[in-house]
């Protein structure tokens, strides 16, 4: 059923972000103006977008008052934006809890399905706690995808940072002094995040491959200029409803791994993206198999997070071992903060405006976006898929129909 709706304006907040080296923000400038023409109040806190390079002039040009007093902000505010929520952001995110009040809207990435615990603390506040990851992948709910936004940014940083490191040139050279042979630039998994190390490997020249569970993508792949790797394995059932692969078992990636060994070894760089929402991530690369390529080569593990999919990984660090070096960046989006935030701030900006029309919101649950991303609300956790990893029974039917 649809809620009853609020006939005050709509108070949108921007808040600082707490995380340890977040530099996004969760709207900028350009995104305002249609916002406050949809009826809405926006506040931003001082110096929110300073470390995206967005300064609070920009934001009073474009119509938004700045708070100077984070505890203010959230007074006046009827939803509060954070990239980061609790859940994402562990120990300062829990700062902001004795802000929230009660039927307050919070939206951000709350990483629930890793961090379901958190989930408990934001109902505590009996806050309406909205998860953007949590996203349903439905083609009218594309423009408010962040993870899809922040996986481009990802593949593309992937690739500056393997050629950074790597002791070659990515693209083949015809010179006076000779011919210099272009990089071999292997990518595993073909989502979004890889498409984009595959088509920026592409652009800067290199000869490059790619691998995916799903052989649906083969067409992706090939279409931007790399070779589709086929190993003959079963995998029936490796995609979910959502278009994300799933975790197969561990004799599949034994498999795997053992057909990979040899296009992995021909690489001088391997781009790793394989990520499954709320578990660690696969071990894809074994230590014999990354000490198995040639001294100089590259591997940039995008799944460190997550605990790596290169069994040699330090999460937030590049080491060399054998020769090679081992990258595993953290929060990577966060190294390109303008982009990322106007990417970000797109999406977020777009998902007020599927709930907020002429300064009214509505939470609609019969709404698959709303339904989908609504983690809290009214003290309760309201998410079938989080309930079921608390081990909780199904949310009250009181619940459902409010």
């Amino acid at each position: 059923m649809t809620d009853n709706v609020s006939t005050a304006k709509i108070t949108a907040a921007v808040a600082k972000e707490s995380y340890p080296g977040e530099r996004r923000v969760a709207l900028t400038p350009d995104t305002l103006p249609s916002l406050i023409k949809n009826g809405m109040n926006i506040l931003v806190e001082s110096g929110a977008g300073s470390e995206a390079g967005f300064s609070d002039e920009q934001y009073r040009e474009k119509g938004a008052n700045i708070v100077e007093d984070r505890r203010s902000l959230f007074e006046k505010a009827d939803i509060v934006l954070h990239v980061r929520g609790l859940g994402a952001n562990p120990v300062a995110g829990k700062d902001d809890l004795s802000l929230y009040r009660a039927g307050q809207t919070v939206i951000a990435q709350f990483e629930p399905l890793a961090e379901p615990e958190a989930v408990k603390e934001l109902a505590a506040r009996k806050v309406t706690a909205l998860s953007l990851e949590l996203m349903p992948r439905i083609t009218r709910a594309q423009s408010m995808d962040v993870l899809s936004s922040m996986a481009t940014i990802a593949g593309y940083k992937a690739v500056i940072l393997a050629a950074e490191a790597l002791p070659k040139i990515f693209p083949m050279l015809m010179t006076a002094a000779g011919t210099i042979s272009p990089a071999h630039v292997f990518v595993i998994g073909a989502g979004v995040a890889g498409l984009q190390a595959i088509a920026t490997s592409r652009r800067l020249g290199a000869i490059v491959k790619g691998y995916d569970i799903r052989p649906a993508v083969k067409e992706q792949v090939e279409s931007l200029g790399a070779k589709f790797v086929e190993l003959p394995l079963e995998a029936t059932g490796a995609e979910d409803k959502g278009g994300y692969a799933k975790a197969m078992g561990e004799e599949f990636y034994r498999k795997q791994r053992e057909l990979m060994a040899k296009v992995i070894a021909e690489s001088n760089v391997v781009i790793t993206t394989a990520l499954v929402p709320g578990k660690k991530s696969p071990i894809l690369i074994t230590a014999e198999m990354a000490k198995g390529m040639a001294p100089g080569s590259v591997i940039v593990d995008l799944a460190a997070e997550k605990g790596g999919n290169c069994e040699l990984t330090k999460p937030a660090e590049a080491l060399v071992v054998n020769g090679i070096t081992i990258i595993g960046p953290v929060n990577i989006a966060s190294t390109i903060p303008f982009h990322a935030s106007q990417m970000f701030g797109k999406n977020i900006a777009t998902f007020l405006s599927h709930l907020v029309k002429k300064g009214k919101m509505t939470l609609d649950m019969n709404d698959e976006i709303t339904r989908e991303t609504m983690l809290t609300r009214d003290g309760e956790i309201v998410h079938s898929q989080i309930r079921q990893l608390l081990n909780m029974p199904s949310p009250s039917s009181a619940n459902k129909e409010a």
